[in-house]
């Protein structure tokens, strides 16, 4: 290589290495990355924020509505967060049934044996409104007084049985007896004949009289053993027949004979009810006795001298 060419190589060279630059410069300048887009990438950002603020929101929300107690922490070992059964949506909680209220009405006998001749409860309970009806529509005495004696459903009726007519009341019928303690101890017989009210007879207050025993036979209940005076030696027969009154808690049992027959009342709530059927004339009232607890006689209607013994 000559002393020109070294030049020219060198000049050459040094040519192209300016004229790199050069292109270096023109393409750092062109592949430069354009400017940051702030303003796009912030409203992006608020966007984003918001989307995530919605959805958290509505996430409380959901957790808002959810019923109390949909979740329940698991007991024993391993226990986890366990779902409880909810109702389908759109679906109204299951309350408890309530037990329904017992009809209003008078109360049952203590015994079904105090329901005789096949009459049912229900007759028992109809006859009784028509007779407190019958009360209720009945004239009031010349003073214009007449006792309120209340509604059927204040009542617990305590018999009720054939009732046989005789030359004073004439058809036979059903006999009811019913009895109350509230506002005043209440008695009431009451005859239906042809599904009406055709008797009624009444006592408000107790009929214990000084030197009472513990068991006291009801004053006007001697319209539930006889027949009329009228009929007397001859009744009709076979005759059914009952025997009301009161005892005291301490009376056990009570027995009551009539013609040549003993039967052992019923004990019902303060009050002794007993029946059975003659079959022959008589001239004896009933004869009830009373035993305590020891079995030990604490009454007899024989000793009693408030008590009729003979049938008028």
């Amino acid at each position: 290589m000559n002393e020109e060419q070294g030049q020219q190589g060198t000049g050459t060279g040094g040519d192209f290495e300016e004229h790199l630059r050069e292109l270096l410069t023109e393409d750092a300048n062109a592949i430069r990355p354009a400017p940051v887009p702030y303003p796009a990438i912030r409203r992006r950002g608020t966007i984003e924020r918001r989307r995530r603020v919605a959805a958290a929101g509505a996430a409380l929300v959901t957790l808002a509505a959810m019923p109390v107690g949909a979740y329940a922490l698991a007991g024993g070992e391993g226990g986890g967060n366990t779902v409880a059964s909810t109702p389908p949506a759109g679906t109204a909680p299951r309350t408890p049934a309530t037990p329904s209220a017992p009809p209003a009405g008078p109360a049952r006998p203590a015994t079904e044996d105090q329901l005789l001749d096949g009459i049912t409860f229900g007759q028992a309970v109809d006859g009784l409104e028509k007779c407190l009806a019958y009360d209720r529509s009945h004239t009031r005495g010349p003073s214009g007084f007449r006792t309120d004696l209340g509604a059927a459903e204040e009542y617990r009726i305590i018999l009720a049985m054939n009732s046989t007519g005789d030359s004073n009341a004439p058809g036979d019928g059903m006999h009811v007896v019913a009895v109350k303690e509230r506002p005043k101890q209440t008695r009431l017989i009451c005859n239906v004949k042809d599904g009406k009210a055709k008797g009624l007879n009444t006592s408000v207050g107790s009929d214990d009289v000084p030197g009472a025993g513990p068991v006291t036979a009801d004053l006007s209940g001697g319209k539930l053993y006889r027949q009329s005076v009228l009929d007397r030696g001859n009744w009709k027969l076979p005759f059914r027949w009952g025997v009301i009154g009161t005892v005291e808690p301490s009376v056990a049992r009570v027995t009551v004979s009539y013609g040549g027959a003993t039967s052992r009342a019923a004990l019902d709530h303060g009050w002794f009810v007993a029946s059975g059927v003659l079959n022959r004339q008589v001239t004896v009232a009933p004869r009830i006795k009373g035993y305590d607890a020891d079995n030990k006689l604490v009454y007899d209607s024989d000793e009693d001298e408030n008590y009729e013994k003979r049938l008028p």
